[in-house]
């Protein structure tokens, strides 16, 4: 193949951006996560990020992060087997398993490494792995490359779930893979019967809860304590970038699970440990959700509820989820950009989701509401909304 037929083969389809004259990935943005952001330099409300309990740009936790500078410096330049493994290091993964309530934890550079490293870890071609439908990229890719036998199930099925590993004991081990926050749409998976099938049939549950942990449960303490799932056996991973307000991921369970990935987890082996700065930054916001959860949750249920009231009277298809997030059903991608596009021309950042990220003509607009927003800018963001479902 000549050099320029390959670059010519990875060459992107522009044609969506150019029909529908916006392309709402890789804006710009020119501020951090305060009470209104700057993108391509104008003032936005932000109704896309992850930062649930608005706690990004808390000057606590910017203090911690700085601190942590000043005492560490910017990075240890090497991974947590090597030079990495400080004690700030060591500190977090005790505070998070104490948080989630499991034996022991690592952090990895981000969730997605986490849920890439770990199925080839613990998995193999003898093995089967049941995932649901609508799993995140980071858990399929991961599973895919294991190499073990893999089986979808229809989203949230529980009796498809149990017809699968019904006809599924002729393997080594059975793992079932899911979310507890489908994040495209708000809905919560039913974890407790999941995790009540994994022990009737001897399989693994292996629960992401990058979208619950820090939103999900009394205490904040994610999809265990939300769905009162004790004495858990099974796998824990999720974002330290989401409500956790950093960066990061981590996986939680039983000590000698976690030992053996501290070793032989290349994702986690060979990557420079997470820097001092979001090290700080996690431990300072596991400090505010112990003390302030019930506060910090009332507002970003009440923004959530109001957001969907307004989409509701503009007569939007709005998904129905119990998670703090407002999805609306846009159909196809052209459709999706256009109502993207119209939300950014009235000053609202979202979040539009197409193929592959959903199935084809299946796209969603997203919308969270972080509790770091004040009433005033929800009720713009209200008006917004109404003026854009109306015209």
């Amino acid at each position: 193949m000549a050099l320029r037929d390959f670059y010519e083969r990875l060459r992107v389809d522009e044609s969506l951006a150019k029909d529908t004259d916006f392309n709402p990935y890789y804006l710009t943005l020119n501020s951090g996560l305060s009470e209104k952001i700057y993108v391509n330099g104008c003032e936005m409300i932000d109704l896309a990020s992850n930062n649930y309990l608005g706690l990004a740009d808390d000057i606590r936790v910017k203090q911690a992060a700085v601190d942590a500078i000043y005492e560490y410096g910017t990075s240890l330049c090497g991974t947590p087997i090597a030079t990495g493994y400080i004690d700030l290091y060591q500190k977090l993964e005790r505070e998070l398993s104490s948080f989630v309530g499991l034996e022991e934890t690592i952090i990895l550079p981000s969730c997605y490494q986490a849920n890439n490293g770990l199925f080839n870890c613990i998995a193999g071609s003898q093995d089967l792995i049941v995932v649901d439908r609508l799993a995140h990229s980071s858990l399929i890719q991961g599973i895919k490359a294991s190499g073990s036998k893999i089986r979808p199930f229809l989203h949230n099925n529980l009796e498809h779930l149990d017809d699968i590993l019904q006809r599924s004991r002729d393997y080594r081990q059975v793992f079932v893979v899911t979310e507890s926050v489908f994040s495209t749409e708000g809905s919560i998976a039913p974890c407790k019967e999941i995790v009540q099938l994994c022990e009737k049939y001897q399989a693994i549950p292996i629960i992401d809860d990058s979208h619950g942990l820090g939103v999900l449960g009394k205490s904040g303490q994610g999809i265990l304590e939300e769905q009162k799932i004790e004495g858990y056996k099974g796998i824990y991973t999720a974002s330290l970038g989401k409500a956790i307000s950093n960066s990061g991921g981590m996986i939680s369970g039983a000590k000698s699970l976690i030992n053996y990935l501290r070793y032989y987890c290349s994702h986690l082996v060979y990557s420079t440990a997470l820097t001092p700065a979001a090290l700080a930054g996690i431990s300072a916001v596991l400090d505010i959700i112990h003390s302030e959860f019930p506060g910090i949750k009332k507002r970003l249920v009440s923004h959530q509820r109001r957001i969907y009231e307004a989409l509701m009277e503009g007569g939007f298809k709005v998904v129905s989820g119990e998670a703090p997030i407002n999805s609306i059903q846009t159909g196809s991608k052209e459709e999706t950009f256009i109502l993207a596009k119209k939300l950014y021309a009235k000053g609202i950042l979202s979040t539009p989701f197409i193929e592959p990220a959903v199935p084809i003509n299946e796209g969603r607009v997203r919308l969270i509401a972080g509790a770091g927003l004040s009433s005033d800018t929800i009720s713009e963001a209200v008006e917004i909304i109404k003026r854009i479902g109306f015209s």
